[in-house]
C-alpha cells in the first residue's frame, strides 16, 4: 500500500535532510526532485519464504534459548535442593545426639527389672502414682519423638539427594543440548557471514561501474565500499555477544527516539543471524533514528507497517531482514529495498554502518 500524500511529503523532508548530512545541499536537491517516491520496502507478511539456512538459524537460536531457560530453571532447583541439604545436614548432629540419649534412656529402663514396682512402692498416693506414671510416659514419648525425628531428617536427606542427583544429570543434558544449539547456530551465521564476504568482492566490481555511470550522469555518488563483516564476531556465547553490540549500537543511538534500544537490536540480530549495525543504520536514512517515522515506530520506511513499541518495531524490521535481504548490507538488497534511489541508499546506510 502507498503512501498517503502528506505521508509523502513528509517522506521526502526526512529525505532531503537525510542527503543534506550524507552529500550536500546540492546532491540533497536533485535527489528530492529527482526520486519523489518513498522506499517501499517489503515486509514480513509478503516475503513469506525463508531460505533453508534462515529457518536453521532461527531454529537454533530457539532451540539455544529454549535449552538455556530449562537449564537455568534446573540451576535453580540444584540450588534449592543443595541449600535444603545443608539446612538438613546441620540439624542431623542434634537428632543423632538427641536420639542417642533416648536410646540410653530406654535401655536403662528396660535393664532394670525391678523399675516398675520399686516406681509403684516409692509412690506415697495414688494421685501421685498417677502423676508419676504421665511423667514417664512422656518421657517415652519423647524419646520415642527424637528417634522419630533423626528417622525424618535422614529420609528427607536422602530423597533430596536423589533428587539432586537426578536434577545435576538432567542438568548436564540440557547443558549439552544448549551448547549444541549455540554451535549450530554460530555455525550458520558465520556461513551467513562468509557468503556476504564473498558477495562483497563481486559486488565492489559493480559499485565501482556504477559510480563511474552515476558520475557520467552528474548524479551524486559518495563513497563506494563493501560491508566490513570482519566487525562482527559470532564466535562467542550470546551474552557476551549481545553486551559488546548493545553499548556500540546505544552509543551511536545517543540523543535519537531509539535511545536505549541497542540491547533490542543486539538481541534481534542474535537470533535471527543478521549483521547488528544493518537495522540500526537503516533507521538513520529512514528516519534518522526514528526522528521522522511516517507511521508509529516505522523508522525504516518499512511497506505501511506501524508497532506500540519499538521492541516489537526492531525485532519484526531485523527478522524481516534476514528473511529478505540476508545476513547484511548488499547492492542486491539495496535495489530492493529503495529501487529508486538505491545507490545513496546503499552508499548511506553502509557509512552509518561503519559508524556503530
Amino acid at each position: 500500500m502507498d503512501a498517503t500524500p502528506s505521508l509523502h511529503a513528509a517522506w521526502r523532508a526526512n529525505r532531503t535532510r537525510t542527503l543534506i548530512a550524507g552529500a550536500g545541499v546540492t546532491a540533497a536537491l536533485f535527489a528530492s526532485v529527482l526520486f519523489p517516491v518513498p522506499a517501499r520496502a517489503i515486509t514480513t507478511e509478503t516475503e513469506a519464504t525463508l531460505t533453508e539456512t534462515q529457518k536453521k538459524v532461527e531454529q537454533t537460536a530457539a532451540a539455544f534459548d529454549k535449552a538455556n531457560k530449562a537449564l537455568e530453571d534446573l540451576q535453580e532447583q540444584v540450588a534449592k535442593n543443595e541449600a535444603r541439604i545443608a539446612e538438613l545436614e546441620s540439624k542431623l548432629p542434634e537428632a543423632q545426639d538427641r536420639a542417642s540419649r533416648a536410646m540410653r534412656d530406654i535401655y536403662k529402663k528396660r535393664k532394670d527389672s525391678n523399675f516398675l514396682m520399686s516406681f509403684v512402692m516409692g509412690t506415697e498416693s495414688l494421685d501421685s502414682l498417677i502423676s508419676s506414671m504421665k511423667y514417664v510416659d512422656q518421657i517415652k514419648d519423647a524419646n520415642i519423638e527424637a528417634l522419630e525425628d533423626l528417622n525424618a531428617v535422614q529420609t528427607e536427606l536422602e530423597a533430596e539427594k536423589t533428587k539432586l542427583n537426578a536434577a545435576k544429570v538432567k542438568a548436564e543434558s540440557e547443558h549439552k543440548a544448549a551448547s549444541d544449539a549455540l554451535a549450530d547456530a554460530q555455525k550458520l551465521r558465520e556461513s551467513a557471514q562468509a557468503k556476504a564476504d564473498a558477495e562483497a568482492a563481486a559486488e565492489l566490481a559493480a559499485l565501482q561501474e556504477a559510480a563511474k555511470q552515476a558520475a557520467q550522469g552528474g548524479e551524486p555518488t559518495g563513497p563506494v565500499a563493501t560491508p566490513d563483516n570482519g566487525e562482527v564476531n559470532w564466535s562467542t556465547d550470546e551474552a557476551a555477544f549481545i553486551a559488546e553490540w548493545t553499548s556500540r549500537i546505544d552509543a551511536y543511538l545517543a540523543g535519537s527516539p531509539l535511545e536505549g534500544q541497542g540491547v533490542t537490536f543486539a538481541t534481534a540480530a542474535w537470533k535471527y543471524g543478521v549483521d547488528p549495525r544493518f537495522s540500526p543504520a537503516i533507521s538513520n536514512t529512514e528516519s534518522s533514528k526514528g526522528r521522522h517515522c511516517f507511521l508509529p515506530h516505522n523508522a525504516w520506511g518499512w511497506g505501511s507497517s506501524s508497532w506500540d513499541s519499538w521492541e516489537e518495531a526492531i525485532d519484526d524490521h531485523v527478522a524481516g531482514l534476514a528473511r529478505g535481504y540476508g545476513y547484511t548490507i548488499s547492492v542486491a538488497g539495496a535495489k530492493k529495498y529503495c529501487p529508486p534511489n538505491w545507490f545513496n541508499w546503499y552508499n548511506n546506510t553502509l557509512s552509518e554502518m561503519n559508524k556503530i
